[in-house]
Formats: C-alpha cells, sequence, structure tokens
C-alpha cells in the first residue's frame, strides 16, 4: 500500500522504515531537505514539497502527518488538504488535543476528506518493536487502512493471552484498535501518557526513597547504603512492579547510579495537562496524576534524584534530551 509521511523526526523516519520494511511504499517530506534525502537513499521516494508528496500519490491518496502538537501541525494539515480531493485521506499520528481532532474531521470532510487520529506510542523503539496504535475516525477508512496499522503495530508476539477474552472480535491483540469517532484516537492516547506520567513518579519518588535511606537525618543504626541499580535489576525478575519504564530505568541506574548527566528539569509534552483538564471537566478525581503533573512543574524550579530518574526514563523510551 502507498501513503505519504510528513516528518521525518524520532518517530516519523522509523514509522517509515518499518512500513517499507513491511513491503509498503512511502512517499516522504520534511522541511530538512537532507532529513528527506536520508529516508530516499534507505528505499523511500522523496518529495521536495507538499504539493510534491501528494503529486506523487495515487487515489485515494492517504498522508500521515508525524509533527510536534500545535500551530506546526494545524498548518500542515491545512496545506497538505489543500493538494488532495474527495476521497482522500489525512493521519494525525502526534500527540494532537482531542477535541482539536473532532474540529478539523469535522473541516476536512466539507471538502469530502476523511480524517483520522492517531495515537502512537512506542518512542525511538517503534522501528523494532513496533507501535500501539489507538486510532479514532471513519471505521470504513481504519479498515480500509487496515494493512499501514497492522504493520507499525507490534503484533501478538509472546505476551500471554489474556484471560475471559474468548468471542471478542477485536485487533488488540495486535497492539491497534480502532477505538471509537474523531478524537477517540488521542483521547485514549491522552489518559495513556497521563497514566505514564504517574507511574515513572512513582518509580521516581521510590528511587528517591531508597537512594536516601542513608540519609543523615535517620540515626547511624538505621542507615542504611542500598544499590539502588541493583535493586532496579531484582525487581525486572518476577516483581509485581515488572515494566518496560523499569527496565529503562534499571538500565539508566547500571550505567551511573548517580544520573550525573541528567540536570532533573523535567519537560511535559501536554498530554498529561489535557489529561487533568479531562478529569476537571468530568468530575473524575485523579490525584495521583495531576500530583505527577505538579511536580513536572516544580523540578523546574528545584530537583531531586527522582527527577534525574524521571528525566532517564523519558530519555529511554523518547530520546527526550533534558542532560545538564
Amino acid at each position: 500500500m502507498q501513503i505519504g509521511v510528513v516528518g521525518l523526526g524520532r518517530m516519523g523516519a522509523n514509522i517509515v522504515r518499518r512500513l517499507t520494511r513491511a513491503g509498503h511504499s512511502c512517499v516522504v517530506f520534511d522541511a530538512d531537505a537532507a532529513t528527506t534525502a536520508k529516508l530516499a537513499a534507505e528505499g523511500a521516494e522523496g518529495a521536495s514539497s507538499l504539493a510534491d508528496l501528494c503529486g506523487k500519490l495515487a487515489a485515494p491518496r492517504t498522508v500521515w502527518v508525524m509533527l510536534p502538537a500545535g500551530q506546526v501541525t494545524e498548518t500542515a494539515i491545512a496545506a497538505i488538504a489543500g493538494h488532495l480531493a474527495a476521497g482522500d485521506t489525512v493521519i494525525d499520528g502526534g500527540n494532537t488535543f482531542w477535541k482539536d481532532d473532532i474540529r478539523r474531521s469535522k473541516a476536512l470532510a466539507e471538502r469530502g476528506l476523511t480524517y483520522l487520529d492517531v495515537g502512537t506510542s512506542g518512542g525511538v523503539w517503534g522501528l523494532e518493536r513496533g507501535y500501539c496504535l489507538m486510532i479514532g475516525g471513519d471505521k470504513a477508512t481504519v479498515e480500509r487502512l487496515d494493512p499501514i496499522f497492522r504493520a507499525l503495530a507490534p503484533g501478538r508476539g509472546d505476551i500471554p493471552e489474556t484471560r475471559h477474552r474468548e468471542g471478542r472480535a477485536s485487533t488488540a491483540e495486535e497492539g491497534y484498535l480502532h477505538c471509537g469517532p474523531s478524537g477517540a484516537g488521542h483521547y485514549v492516547k491522552m489518559i495513556h501518557n497521563g497514566i505514564e506520567y504517574g507511574m515513572m513518579q512513582a518509580f521516581a519518588e521510590g528511587f528517591d526513597i531508597l537512594r536516601n535511606a542513608a540519609s543523615p537525618r535517620l540515626s547511624e543504626e538505621e542507615r542504611l547504603t542500598l544499590d539502588v541499580a541493583e535493586v532496579a535489576e531484582v525487581w525486572r525478575r518476577g516483581s509485581v512492579v515488572t515494566s518496560w519504564l523499569l527496565d529503562l530505568t534499571a538500565e539508566a541506574l547500571a550505567k551511573d547510579p548517580a544520573l550525573a548527566e541528567f540536570s532533573g528539569h523535567v519537560s511535559d509534552s501536554g498530554e498529561g495537562r489535557w489529561t487533568v483538564e479531562a478529569a476537571i471537566e468530568q468530575a473524575t478525581p485523579a490525584e495521583v496524576l495531576t500530583s505527577a503533573l505538579y511536580t513536572r512543574f516544580r523540578s523546574r524550579q528545584d530537583h531531586t534524584f527522582a527527577e534525574k530518574v524521571l528525566s532517564a526514563m523519558r530519555k529511554g523510551f523518547g530520546g527526550h534530551q533534558e542532560s545538564k
């Protein structure tokens, strides 16, 4: 299947590579011509502009946009739509606010275009591990593009089957899911990232407590000198907190238990804020997720070892650079 991809950053480039490996044909464009050329040298077809990219696609055309959320994505989608025709599809695979998806879908539908919002999780490891995809939009369009989503998703792998799922006709076991109408994909991804904040914060605070078990505030006989790297490693082996986030933490601590390369300044990319806003709108309690978000705000004023752990995890799964 042929698809256009706009935005060849950390995730966009690997999406192209994974699709190409699966036998799909990708026409690619990035504002950095050198980046476009690099992907073209690897088997994709490069385009010199958005107009050129759309012109190289056969109808019905599909363009996947993988850009930072906000005005950059808004401007790109508007420009791309100007080069498409009725029956074509625009996919936003970035972390867009779900209410913007609803608005865009309606606006593009007036021109005969379909719009899908695809929450994409997998970070810089997606090329090899695959991407968990949370999809919102027109069901028929999602079904038509199933080969694209199936190629990007991780598949069943060696994860054990969940009990009591007999009779469910779903692609969830393959790592991708049509979650509902426009906005549903990014809504589910938003909550996913909000939960991620909370999980990361729990690990960060736990390792901070472990590291400070030898604090001079404690009596000498109560002080414990613990090897946090070894604790992280033993937890990876059969404990109930085993997870990819723990794997990344263990790797970072094994490299340097002091995490000296990290400042402890932790950024947030928007989804955590949107999750809290959604909770407020619904009057749904979300104390842990809200606290995790506020901790990231505080980290920009005062840093602890816990924030260094957060930074190490963010670099591990997403390539986010928050080093000194």
